[in-house]
């Protein structure tokens, strides 16, 4: 008698339009997947959290699919350097695939590229993120190379030393990208320490940092108490269980961050040029308080940027108008930065150097008009627009893996999409016009780049 074949054994093309009619709300990629047997269908997708005896937060989602994807969330960002090690984190973050107590730095490279994965570090001023990608099968061999590199790094001098000429290069890009310059110039007038702190090594620094400071930093910040071990497409189980046999040893709550003082200021870098990027701001909202959904969403009334691939923004309030005060090209937009105990507001504009003050005026006079109230159609479309932008980022695993993390490290939990949607549906145009004073009212922060002889001062604003 011939034996019925197992599921597993039935083509792919067969199982998928068994499963799509059996199961509609199971994603395409986990059908897709050709080892997954029956059972797995019959449990959605789940995120669970857990938190540690050593304080190390576990978070997984298992949406079974082909590709894991694992991050080590860890305050150590650029606020947690001092005066002594300015620019540890930048040095830090290359340093991520140098040779460790465990593997040398050619076996992390080699190994890591032999199982088609990646291994990657990233920095914000909160956080440092080790991120590693691999096939759902070579899962524990990826896991390796992220252990060492996170909880065993060695930092021979030599190898210190021939990052420098990495450093160099970061710094001479993002210097050269003027985005980057007058963002990072705005949090330096802006703070007087911790969040003033710049994502990259100051010239004076470069060179300077030994693997003394960089040993010091990990020991002091890279406790348990300050990680989120965090996967996509792994068992909830197997993550916990990494975490409790090579991220918990480190215990303690580690060197104590310092608060973020605003004294508001103006920094100006004359590079020359035909532009001129003006940036204004003021401290704004504490982020994931109901006052930051409140800013958010002014961001979008005003205009966050374009919205299609190399579109304009010409719909947006602050470029309708501004376009009414001068007829010169230009562009404009709302930034906003929020922080665990501070943010920052303000409107960022592009204009050529002799029609910078009209420019910027034309922009500060948008968000007093809207101070002054906000239609219920523009709320509506502000509203929709980051729901939108917002639901449609956790469709990349990236922009998943960052969320799940910075909330698990920020709360030790996570609140579903519908939380956060629901969160910005109860902000009314009275919250946003609130906003909008508070940014009239409060103390500036101006910070500039290009050619500079026509754009006012921030005293003359």
């Amino acid at each position: 008698m011939k034996s019925i074949r197992r599921f597993n054994q039935i083509s792919v093309r067969f199982r998928t339009c068994f499963l799509r009619l059996c199961f509609p709300s199971v994603h395409l990629s986990a059908i897709l997947v050709s080892n997954c047997t029956l059972s797995c269908f019959l449990k959605p997708p789940s995120l669970l959290v857990s938190k540690l005896a050593s304080g190390l937060v576990v978070a997984s989602l298992e949406n079974y699919s082909p590709m894991s994807k694992v991050g080590l969330f860890v305050k150590a960002g650029s606020r947690y350097e001092t005066p002594d090690n300015l620019g540890v984190t930048h040095l830090l973050r290359l340093a991520a695939s140098l040779t460790t107590k465990g593997v040398s730095a050619f076996r992390i490279c080699r190994g890591v590229e032999a199982l088609g994965g990646s291994l990657s570090a990233t920095s914000s001023r909160e956080n440092m993120v080790y991120t590693v990608d691999c096939l759902r099968d070579d899962f524990h061999a990826v896991m390796e190379y992220l252990v060492n590199v996170t909880t065993a790094p060695e930092f021979r001098p030599w190898e210190v030393s021939d990052l420098t000429p990495r450093v160099k290069l970061d710094k001479a890009l993002a210097s050269q990208t003027p985005q980057i310059g007058v963002v990072e110039k705005l949090h330096e007038a802006a703070y007087k320490n911790a969040l003033s702190n710049s994502l990259y090594c100051d010239d004076h620094m470069i060179g300077r940092i030994s693997s003394e400071q960089l040993q010091a930093f990990v020991a002091n910040n890279f406790t348990s108490s300050r990680m989120a071990l965090v996967g996509l497409g792994v068992s909830h189980s197997a993550l916990k269980q990494m975490g409790e046999q090579f991220f918990s040893s480190h215990g303690g709550a580690g060197a104590p961050g310092t608060k973020a003082v605003y004294r508001g200021g103006e920094l100006r870098v004359q590079s020359g040029g035909s532009l001129a990027h003006v940036l204004v701001a003021s401290e704004a909202a504490v982020g994931g308080s109901a006052e930051a959904n409140a800013f958010s969403v002014l961001q979008r009334v005003l205009g966050a940027g374009p919205h299609v691939k190399r579109g304009s923004s010409v719909s947006s309030k602050l470029s309708q108008g501004i376009a009414k005060a001068t007829t010169q090209p230009f562009d404009a937009s709302a930034f906003s930065a929020a922080y665990s105990d501070s943010g920052l507001f303000g409107v960022y504009t592009i204009s050529q150097a002799h029609a910078a003050t009209e420019v910027i005026r034309a922009a500060l006079d948008q968000v007093a008009a809207v101070a002054n109230g906000v239609s219920e159609a523009d709320l509506i479309r502000a509203k929709t627009q980051l729901k939108a932008e917002y639901l449609m980022s956790l469709e990349a695993t990236d922009s998943l893996l960052d969320e799940l993390g910075n909330q698990a490290l920020a709360s030790g939990t996570y609140a579903a999409p519908e939380s956060v949607t629901q969160g910005i549906d109860s902000v009314t145009a009275s919250d946003v016009a609130k906003a909008a004073k508070k940014f009239v009212s409060g103390k500036k922060t101006m910070a500039s780049s290009g050619h500079l002889s026509n754009t006012p001062f921030l005293d003359e604003l």
